[in-house]
């Protein structure tokens, strides 16, 4: 059972460190706004993962086997999601003056905390790499021979090292160096993140 433990936090671990739309919008969100705003949108984040961790630890790669649609309904819905959190980042790099300082996750993600915190939540559902992740891969790790107390020792694991990880990537990128090299080309920065969100999104469409 720990070498189970150990090999799930491995392998999440190395998912978590895989850039996606989740790093991306905590490192441009910790390093255009704050820390504090930025640990809302991992708290929506985690919320997320809880999700998808429940989902799976009930047999998530079942219901998608036998439900097609569903998947289906899922990489669409989370598709266009991801294609418009694109557009909104490329029309606010296009709207800023080439050195322009004023943050523009302001207005691809909203002001306030409940919009970071929504927002976090709508990217990690949305992320493709979830319905992979969750639907597949880590569902081969609990089995039907996996206890209830390891199902709730494997979710609290889950949960506690998404935290973590993101809580690590907020505090980096809201480092003032950080934030300060992210004021100098806020325009190129978030052109690509927008253009990475856009493919995100037309890659999951497409692999449906």
């Amino acid at each position: 059972m720990f070498m189970l433990f150990v090999t799930v936090a491995l392998v999440h671990l190395i998912a978590l460190m895989s850039p996606g739309p989740d790093f991306f919008f905590v490192s441009q969100t910790a390093a255009s706004r704050s820390r504090r705003q930025a640990m809302y949108g991992v708290l929506g984040i985690t919320l997320g993962v809880a999700i998808w961790a429940a989902v799976a630890l009930l047999g998530l790669h079942l219901l998608l086997s036998r439900m097609a649609w569903l998947h289906s309904l899922i990489t669409v819905g989370g598709g266009l999601y991801l294609c418009w959190m694109g557009w909104q980042l490329m029309r606010a790099a296009r709207r800023q003056a080439p050195a322009g300082a004023v943050p523009t996750m302001e207005v691809a993600a909203g002001a306030g905390r409940e919009h970071r915190f929504l927002r976090g939540l709508l990217t990690n559902l949305a992320d493709p790499k979830a319905v992979i992740y969750f639907g597949s891969v880590f569902s081969l790790f609990v089995g039907d021979d996996v206890g209830a107390g390891a199902r709730l020792g494997i979710f609290a694991l889950i949960l506690g090292e998404t935290l973590l990880w993101f809580s690590l990537v907020a505090v980096v990128f809201a480092l003032p160096a950080m934030r300060r090299g992210y004021q100098r080309l806020a325009r190129w920065i978030d052109g690509v993140a927008g253009v990475l969100f856009a493919g995100f999104g037309i890659n999951l469409i497409l692999s449906r």
